[in-house]
């Protein structure tokens, strides 16, 4: 049976392909030619995960033969399901740098710290000393998506929305690579690049500095592009998605449920399984022509953990009516932020920070994130309204997802033109023009989920209580007490916001 990699490690066929018996399809030497009513591209961003799909009109040229195609081998166990098509070929492959790992024992038995410990803390120096302002694309592109994706429409209304900020601009980013002329443009405009290099020097210090996965901290990023059998690509355009986004490129038949299976399994690799339930509504139409998909997977603990002897229930008042829920408990000295209508404190999560907002009574959370205010204090810029005190903070254990289609909003953001079929320009992707004139952007799904308990959190993507005003809090103590919606952020060690939502109902 053909192996199938992931694009973060080589691994062996999925589980849940292996059970299953591989039918080898009839081929024909005769040619085909399918007509289809519409031309698309899938973008499933599932904030930690993500997959564009592009889709043709008109005639499907013939399969381009390839030196290194084969057919997986026919196996057949007892009393399995038949599943008809075959494992999509691996046109190229990926490998990220070995990281120092984090010290199973920090101290030796002689009471030394270990010398992996300076190993690991070299490691991390060095990978996050990046040119300056490699992150000022993303610090504005993130403003952006939030205040896009995060406020309520008629949808949306008292539901928790969640997104990957982070997730969605390295998808975008990738996306860059498929594109020119105008389409290229709106892309290069929205990320903060001046040109297509400046966008992969961003790109590539940006995985640098985040991707994450020595024994310590997780943050895995992953990328992957998906091409149907029928399609001839430009083999520049797959070597540069390989060498500066990371992303393995997968070729088979669409619309097999083989592809289909391919398709989840590294989606659900690459997130923890975090997003099965979105991933499992995802599939590959036969008429799609190629499709992208990023993911990010993130694990940490608190700096600080909580006590669950402190856990009590607690009454939560969600725009739908009051809940009760297990709350967290604790006090700390710790930095209190206020402002006009609202009041935040930050804890230490993985050597990065999760930040917590609440509005004052009366303010939304909508209200917040349309102000400019509210993104300085997140990316750590100076606040004047600061002190230092003991914070009593409640905070409810949460589990939020949401599963959003981005295309209205993408629009608004000003890519439009990536939607049309008249304007949308994906030439880089092939050389046959015909082909290539018929391509746009037919959905853009991104999900994400963020789970927060005592010992830290989980999260993969497919993103506030008294009166606080401007007055000053009390002099020694004050209480935080997260029991009504809410705003939170997740930002790397570096600043990079991984995550954020708004939390209706936890």
């Amino acid at each position: 049976m053909k192996r199938y990699q992931n694009a973060n490690h080589d691994i062996a066929v999925p589980e849940a392909l292996r059970r299953r018996v591989l039918e080898k399809p009839v081929r024909t030497s005769l040619r085909y030619a399918l007509v289809l009513a519409t031309a698309a591209v899938l973008l499933a961003t599932l904030a930690a995960a993500g997959a564009i799909f592009f889709r043709q009109t008109g005639d499907t040229p013939p399969i381009a033969p390839l030196d290194t195609a084969t057919t997986a081998e026919t196996v057949t166990p007892p009393e399995t399901e038949i599943i008809t098509g075959t494992l999509p070929l691996q046109l190229t492959q990926v490998s990220y740098p070995v990281q120092a790992q984090y010290p199973e024992q920090l101290f030796t038995e002689d009471g030394r710290v270990n010398d992996g410990y300076d190993a690991w803390r070299q490691d991390i120096a060095a990978r996050r000393n990046q040119p300056a302002g490699y992150d000022a694309g993303l610090d504005e592109a993130a403003q952006e998506l939030m205040r896009q994706f995060l406020t309520a429409d008629d949808a949306s209304v008292g539901k928790n929305r969640v997104i990957s900020p982070l997730n969605l601009y390295l998808a975008l980013a990738m996306l860059t690579e498929t594109t020119d002329t105008t389409s290229r443009a709106a892309l290069l405009d929205l990320l903060g690049a001046d040109s297509i290099d400046i966008l992969r020097e961003r790109v590539a210090a940006l995985w640098t500095a985040n991707y994450s996965d020595d024994g310590y901290l997780t943050t895995r990023l992953a990328a992957s592009f998906w091409l149907n059998e029928d399609i001839s690509y430009r083999a520049d355009t797959l070597d540069r998605l390989a060498r500066h986004h990371y992303a393995a490129t997968f070729q088979g038949k669409m619309g097999t449920e083989a592809m289909n299976l391919a398709l989840r399994d590294w989606l659900n690799d690459n997130t923890g399984g975090l997003l099965r339930e979105q991933a499992d509504g995802l599939s590959f139409d036969p008429r799609t022509v190629m499709g992208l998909a990023t993911t990010i997977y993130y694990q940490a603990k608190w700096d600080n953990e909580f006590d669950p002897n402190n856990t009590a229930d607690g009454i939560f008042h969600a725009s739908s009516g009051d809940m009760t829920l297990p709350f967290m408990h604790q006090s700390r000295s710790s930095s209190y932020y206020w402002g006009d209508g609202f009041a935040a404190v930050n804890r230490r999560l993985g050597d990065g920070t999760m930040w917590l907002i609440l509005p004052d009574e009366g303010v939304s959370p909508d209200t917040l994130l349309a102000r400019e205010d509210i993104f300085t204090l997140m990316e750590g810029g100076n606040w004047e309204n600061c002190k230092h005190l003991i914070v009593n903070l409640a905070m409810p254990k949460f589990d939020v997802a949401s599963d959003m289609e981005m295309i209205s909003g993408l629009t608004e953001m000003g890519l439009g033109d990536l939607f049309s079929a008249d304007r949308a320009d994906f030439s880089p992707v092939t050389d046959d023009a015909a082909l290539a004139d018929t391509l746009y952007l037919s959905q853009v799904k991104h999900a994400a989920r963020v789970k927060v308990d005592e010992e830290g959190c989980e999260a993969a993507a497919y993103t506030v209580m008294m009166m606080a005003g401007e007055g000053m809090p009390p002099r020694d103590q004050v209480d935080f007490v997260l029991d009504r919606p809410f705003i939170f952020v997740i930002n790397s060690p570096t600043g990079a916001p991984l995550f954020a939502g708004v939390v209706e109902m936890p």
